[in-house]
């Protein structure tokens, strides 16, 4: 025994991490936003540099505000309405999640805003998951394993999410595992989508809401109350629900359900503070949840506007409470519990991968 390796970003890059909250159109590297926009001939960049534009959509996203936020996902979209674009993009966030760590990723995306080339749906899908398969090959042929599946999400200011939630359980055994809905929160709650949540339930199907991000605890109590998500999205506002941070904390109704019902919440501590749902990383309420024992998780969310990674999400999370080897396997085991591939598989990945892989780091 050796003893465990120093927490450094180096070291957290070493160990198996499982991520349940990545937006593929959130994920782009800066240099293929600019290779794609040439090639569909969009002109709507608001810089031509590789370093530029990583800047900008950096500090774009740095608004306090979810509104402000997504506009940048303007000019990723734009770019991904092609076979060669979506491909290009699936198989290089396999690539990327791979070479961070990552071991398993549930990697999600609005099919319905990838029309306007002329592509249908299924297509859409189609290209998608041929390119997260590519990129999961690539990764393997570099020694790099990692097992990728798909969410597929419906926009929650528009009226499709019936649609794409058929979609959904269309494409349910080739590696598309769940349903989402996203986008602005404030006017558009979850329960104007009942009929796709009351589909999905029938077909048996598993799905997350985004929630309590913007709209705080009305929003969690409707994705849960109201609609039955197996997840949220954030969740972050669930604090609002909770009195103290000590041992003496009173949760009250809505998270004491959550608590007990161990449904996980996908927190994404940089693009939490970029979207002004907490003030600052030192404010996230996600050491106090942790210790209350709510089933964290840790996200990236969108790697390209918060400029991050899971080993970064990691390292701040160690840098601002004090996290041990211990605990970033508990949050990685608390993602592996709550992701939506079958039982054995979640073991298998838990048991033959993620515990020897800390065993090795704590020493």
């Amino acid at each position: 025994m050796t003893g465990p390796l120093p927490l450094d970003l180096t070291s957290i890059q070493r160990a198996p991490k499982a991520v349940l909250h990545d937006h593929l159109d959130g994920g782009l590297r800066p240099s293929t936003v600019l290779d794609l926009a040439a090639s569909c001939g969009y002109d709507r960049l608001p810089v031509d540099t590789e370093q530029a534009l990583g800047a900008w959509f950096a500090a774009a996203a740095n608004s306090g505000s979810l509104v402000r936020y997504l506009e940048t996902f303007e000019h990723t979209v734009a770019v991904m309405q092609t076979p060669e674009g979506l491909h290009r993009v699936a198989h290089e966030c396999v690539e990327d999640l791979a070479a961070d760590g990552v071991v398993y990723a549930e990697v999600r995306f609005a099919p319905e805003q990838h029309l306007t080339a002329g592509l249908s749906l299924d297509e859409v899908v189609q290209h998608t998951l041929v390119g997260f398969a590519e990129g999961t090959a690539a990764a393997a042929a570099t020694g790099r394993q990692i097992r990728v599946t798909c969410l597929l999400t419906a926009m929650r200011h528009a009226a499709r999410s019936r649609e794409i939630a058929e979609l959904a359980v269309r494409f349910r055994d080739r590696d598309v595992v769940g349903f989402d809905i996203a986008g602005a929160e404030v006017g558009y709650p979850p329960s104007r989508h009942l009929d796709a949540f009351e589909y999905l339930r029938d077909e048996s199907a598993q799905f997350t809401i985004h929630a309590g991000e913007a709209f705080g605890l009305p929003s969690i109590h409707e994705a849960i109350a109201f609609c039955g998500a197996d997840r949220l999205g954030h969740g972050v506002r669930i604090v609002d629900d909770i009195t103290g941070t000590g041992a003496d904390a009173q949760l009250g109704l809505v998270a004491n359900y959550v608590r007990n019902k161990r449904i996980p919440l996908e927190l994404c501590p940089s693009s939490n503070v970029q979207t002004g749902a907490v003030a600052s990383l030192t404010d996230h309420p996600f050491d106090l949840l942790a210790r209350l024992r709510f089933r964290v998780t840790v996200n990236t969310d969108n790697r390209l506007m918060s400029c991050t990674s899971m080993s970064q999400e990691m390292a701040k999370l160690v840098q601002a409470f004090g996290y041990g080897w211990a605990d970033l396997q508990r949050f990685t085991i608390n993602a592996m519990k709550s992701a939506f591939i079958p039982f054995p598989e979640r073991l298998r990945i838990i048991d033959d991968v993620i515990k020897p892989g800390y065993a090795v780091l704590i020493g």
